[in-house]
């Protein structure tokens, strides 16, 4: 929710005797009052009351007070699967204008959503702004998430939501709202590049787009999951605030739900959380495919942003308002033309026994670089029908760890790759790679595909290997102290050709990432 604090507009009497604590039938605080370009939210204390706008931008329509006691009814509904204790009903707005009651008895002159009022100051996106976001929230949102995409409804083909029509109309209708409202020179030439791109993008990807409605990956989402609708409840996460004003905006491909998120992150300058959110909702749910279409919902999202602030701009004759609402447009502008252009893509394959920190700075580079963590833990246990943190019961040569399903891991684990690598993200591949055969496949994916190619090979000694697996909880790893001794002695040494990839990384020191940073060679 895009949001401003404001006095109520004098053209509104209602909103400004529901300011009034007379107008409820329990104890008010001064009521604050809240305007976003569709909605009027007002804070009672314990309750707060969201009423809608008449208001219609061609992509919501509120129009009617039957529109927006439907809109109201399906705010409810929709909120209550992510969060049922904050969201109580749907109440009239009785009596007259300038003497309304809030759920009161006779004919409703209005609607309003009625909620349990947040905390104030506790929206992820505040927390963001004064640098308090934590790894934590970010973890809890990831499992949210790909939990709530989990369960959510999906579309069916015949579906008018989520086809490949669909998705380019509501990405070039962003262009149609913009352009009316700008008059710089410099930003229209930057907003026509940004077209031509998305233009291009579509035609390459829409028959991938079409596919992944076939496959059921269209759903009812959130619809609108940036850091301003999430809060934090003793220590909670909370995610509220759908859309319910058109379907078409929440009925997507998951990919783009997620690409909202990615997209705030960015904005904010926490690209490192960006990066740790994608990478932990892809593991959860393995949709690798979807990185195709990445770049695609992120420039649509900030544009989506990017036209929000141009509304509030035309609906505010404030001056602070009005500067503010052009600088936002500027950010999110630049930042589509950001995403826009294209970024180096490279090979990264780590190297080492179990227990030498692979997946742990791994993670961190990934995050560091904006790269892509596949981790073969988890894609053995995908494949073979098991969730990351099952226990497999397999022992050493047997079950998922037999060297039949080890070859079949490792060919799965470059068929993902190639598809990181063919949306333009860095990828790093996460296994032990001890065998010959298994890191030259990878190198002849990196030739194939054009991109550079590094091995990270991380060490540590025989005592730090033992001691960390032994300390290891709820990790996809099941490697045990003797599959630690089975791979010293198995494992083919690199030969003097790979050598010249290699970084070597010594993970019992306080510079492994400083290391691969400064070796890995960023240059086109």
């Amino acid at each position: 929710m895009n949001s401003n604090k404001t006095t109520p507009d004098s053209g509104f009497p209602l909103i400004k005797a529901l300011c009034e604590a007379k107008a409820y039938d329990h104890a008010a605080a001064p009521v604050r009052l809240i305007e976003t370009h569709i909605s009027w939210v007002l804070l009672t204390g314990q309750y707060a009351y969201k009423v809608k706008k008449p208001v219609n931008f061609g992509f919501l329509d509120f129009s009617t007070l039957e529109k927006r006691r439907f809109y109201c009814q399906e705010e409810l509904r929709l909120n209550q699967r992510l969060a049922a204790d904050w969201y109580l009903g749907v109440v009239p707005i009785t009596g007259q204008t300038d003497h309304p009651k809030m759920d009161g008895a006779g004919e409703a002159i209005e609607y309003a959503v009625k909620m349990m009022q947040f905390p104030s100051s506790q929206t992820l996106r505040e927390r963001c702004e004064s640098g308090q976001l934590t790894v934590d929230e970010i973890d809890q949102i990831t499992g949210i998430v790909a939990d709530f995409h989990n369960t959510i409804d999906k579309a069916g083909e015949q579906s008018p939501y989520g086809g490949f029509q669909e998705i380019r109309h509501w990405f070039v209708e962003n262009f149609n709202h913009i352009r009316p409202l700008l008059d710089d020179r410099l930003q229209l030439r930057q907003l026509e590049a940004i077209e031509a791109w998305g233009d291009n993008e579509w035609t390459h990807q829409s028959p991938l787009m079409q596919q992944r409605k076939q496959q059921g990956y269209v759903r009812e989402c959130h619809g609108d999951l940036h850091l301003g609708n999430m809060t934090l409840i003793d220590g909670k996460v909370i995610l509220f605030d759908c859309i319910e004003f058109n379907p078409m905006l929440r009925w997507i491909d998951v990919i783009s739900e997620v690409a909202f998120l990615v997209m705030d992150l960015l904005h904010f300058g926490y690209e490192g959380y960006a990066y740790r959110f994608l990478n932990r909702y892809l593991q959860n749910t393995g949709d690798y495919q979807s990185l195709a279409l990445l770049r695609y919902y992120l420039v649509y999202r900030a544009l989506v942003r990017a036209k929000v602030s141009l509304l509030r701009l035309a609906q505010s004759a404030d001056a602070v308002v009005r500067t503010q609402a052009r600088s936002e447009y500027a950010i999110f502008a630049n930042l589509a033309e950001r995403i826009s252009q294209d970024r180096q893509a490279m090979l990264i394959v780590t190297h080492g026994f179990s227990g030498s920190g692979k997946s742990t700075f791994a993670g961190q580079l990934a995050e560091k670089i904006g790269a892509v963590q596949i981790r073969s833990d988890i894609e053995r246990k995908r494949l073979f029908g098991f969730s990351a943190q099952d226990k497999t019961g397999s022992a050493i040569d047997s079950g998922v760890y037999t060297p039949e399903a080890g070859e079949k891991t490792y060919r799965r684990l470059a068929e993902l790759a190639k598809a990181v690598l063919e949306a333009g993200y860095p990828a790093i591949i996460d296994a032990a790679f001890l065998k010959a055969e298994q890191r030259n496949l990878f190198q002849q994916l990196a030739n194939k595909c054009r991109v550079k190619f590094f091995i990270i090979d991380f060490q540590a000694s025989d005592e730090t290997l033992c001691r960390r697996i032994r300390q290891r909880q709820n990790d996809a790893s099941e490697a045990s102290i003797d599959v630690l001794h089975r791979q010293q002695q198995s494992a083919e040494p690199l030969s003097s050709a790979e050598r010249a990839h290699v970084i070597t990384v010594d993970t019992e020191g306080n510079s492994a990432l400083e290391t691969m940073l400064s070796r890995l060679d960023f240059s086109r």
